[in-house]
């Protein structure tokens, strides 16, 4: 059977590896070029089959939003897709999708090879921080015209309330398949949190058309009321890469404060300006806020899972004024030399909360810049000395935020802290590319598994084989695992099955003004009620 004309012009036009029609019926009809090369199938073996049998199951949302937001004559893509691997190892390719005139509405999609995505879910915001600051440098040499797009979706906290846990689950698979495949290359959006959330895209049309498209392709049955409204900063302009990141950090701050009542800048320059101005007046607060100590402590449960559930510790957790995130104060801490002190005074009222309440059992996060610093640590162990109730009761949670440059030095000063009796948790493992070489050369207790794994883990997948390795790497070092961002019952059955030793989340408890209790009784949040937490357990 000859090939059509159409397609050959079509295929020559991508200058891509393999090209496939997908027909109305979601099946392959039609493929051509290196599908071996690039998927580890022949041409022939692929035509009948279902187009998702032919992507990676983290990438299918993205494609499929990408698929339905398809107008005739327009291209889509390209985005980075991982194919099914099919035992064969990760391949990626870069798709891109137009409908071809005199095609009978078949999809024509077009694959070129590609390195794997680094990421096949919603970025953080620190996560989107550092992709916008790489694709800003390659924009400035390729010509490329980008934008920050800010979504907001009015409505959608409501609506995660009144529809049950695996329909909560299947509307966020649909929701960042939908922004991934709105973004640069499928690798550029965030989750902001509650209705809020970020991406990089190319210009070319306004917030209102892609808040209305995002609508469109999610699908929300508009009685429950979701409305999305959506502004672009222009990423152009005359600034460095720490303007950038200022600039950034500055919108994305003010729209998480206050969304879409915040009048954002209209151009990068004028971001910059801004962020230089509103720095100014928050270091002189943050100052004064560790000098006053006016800063308040909450308290999160964290149970044991190995112990049916039972309450191991308390992660202590800082606010500065309401209740928004900490941080961006945090992050200008470590910035401006300001977060040694601050991390002091944490640990200060910390152990004050120990010797007040001989039930307790603490966790205080602690920056890696503080943790390398010998004055820190002759500090606490000061501070140790003077309360001697609180001995054995505290545990530090090293955090990302700031990476490590010298693991020698920082692994002597928590080997210092952990005769002390203090216990040592790596915060968000896997969140940065410094996991790894911290859990190989640092000496642990305790390694804090980052949230975006625990929601895609009870989906079973490679997150769920990534999570099952580290348990076992971590119990043959001796070091136990704990799990955050476990808000449902599915979530905790999943992380059970992996064999994770501790569970942290809205299930159990949202952070509160007051620990809870050893033999406390239900907690109330915004999720769903509580679980009982039964009495504490020694650290073991």
């Amino acid at each position: 059977m000859g090939v059509a004309p159409h397609r050959l012009l079509g295929f020559a036009f991508a200058n891509a590896d393999l090209l496939l029609e997908i027909a109305s019926d979601g099946q392959i009809a039609f493929a051509i070029g290196a599908s071996e090369a690039l998927s580890g199938s022949q041409e022939t073996a692929l035509v009948g089959r279902a187009w998702r049998d032919f992507i990676d199951p983290r990438d299918r949302a993205m494609v499929q939003a990408l698929l339905d937001g398809l107008t005739e004559g327009k291209r889509a893509g390209p985005l980075v897709v991982s194919l099914a691997s099919n035992g064969r190892g990760e391949r990626a390719a870069a798709m891109s999708t137009f409908r071809l005139p005199a095609n009978d509405g078949a999809i024509s999609c077009t694959f070129s090879r590609a390195q794997p995505s680094q990421s096949h879910g919603l970025h953080d915001r620190s996560g989107l921080e550092a992709v916008t600051a790489a694709l800003f440098e390659t924009s400035k040499a390729t010509g490329l015209e980008l934008e920050l797009a800010l979504v907001e979706m009015g409505g959608l906290p409501a609506l995660r309330k009144a529809i049950g846990p695996e329909a909560v689950s299947a509307l966020e698979q649909r929701l960042a398949g939908v922004l991934r495949a709105q973004s640069h290359g499928g690798g550029a959006a965030a989750d902001l949190g509650g209705d809020r959330y970020a991406l990089v895209r190319h210009t070319g049309e306004t917030g209102e058309v892609l808040a209305k498209r995002l609508l469109q392709l999610l699908a929300i049955d508009p009685v429950h009321g979701v409305e999305a409204n959506a502004k672009t900063l222009a990423l152009k302009g005359d600034v460095s890469p720490s303007q950038l990141i200022r600039a950034i950090r500055y919108s994305l701050d003010s729209f998480i404060k206050d969304g879409m009542k915040a009048e954002g800048p209209d151009t990068l320059n004028e971001a910059v300006s801004r962020s230089v101005r509103r720095t100014l007046v928050d270091v002189g607060a943050l100052g004064q806020a560790v000098a006053d100590r006016s800063f308040r402590l909450v308290y999160q449960p964290v149970v044991d899972l190995k112990k049916n559930g039972g309450l191991h510790h308390h992660e202590v957790l800082v606010r500065f004024g309401d209740n928004a995130s900490p941080f961006p104060m945090i992050r200008m801490a470590e910035e401006l030399d300001l977060i040694e002190p601050l991390d002091l005074a944490v640990v200060e009222r910390t152990l004050a909360k120990l010797v007040e309440d001989p039930s307790l059992h603490l966790a205080a996060n602690i920056s890696g810049r503080s943790i390398v610093s010998s004055s820190f640590v002759e500090a606490v162990r000061t501070m140790l000395a003077d309360n001697p109730k609180a001995e054995g009761r505290l545990l530090f949670e090293l955090t990302e935020s700031a990476a490590i440059e010298d693991l020698a030095l920082a692994d002597r000063h928590l080997q210092a802290l952990r005769a002390e009796g203090i216990l040592i948790c790596l915060d968000d493992f896997g969140a940065g590319a410094a996991s790894l070489a911290y859990l190989q050369q640092l000496s642990l207790d305790i390694v804090k598994i980052d949230g975006r794994y625990i929601r895609e883990l009870q989906h079973g997948g490679r997150e769920s084989t990534f999570i099952r390795h580290l348990v076992s790497m971590c119990g043959e070092l001796g070091v136990k695992t704990l799990a955050e961002m476990v808000e449902t019952p599915q979530a905790e059955e999943a992380v059970r099955r992996a064999g994770v030793d501790y569970a942290q989340g809205w299930l159990y408890g949202a952070p509160n003004d007051v620990p809870m209790g050893p033999l406390s009784a239900t907690v109330t949040n915004a999720v769903r009620p509580g679980r009982r937490v039964g009495a504490v357990d020694s650290w073991g």
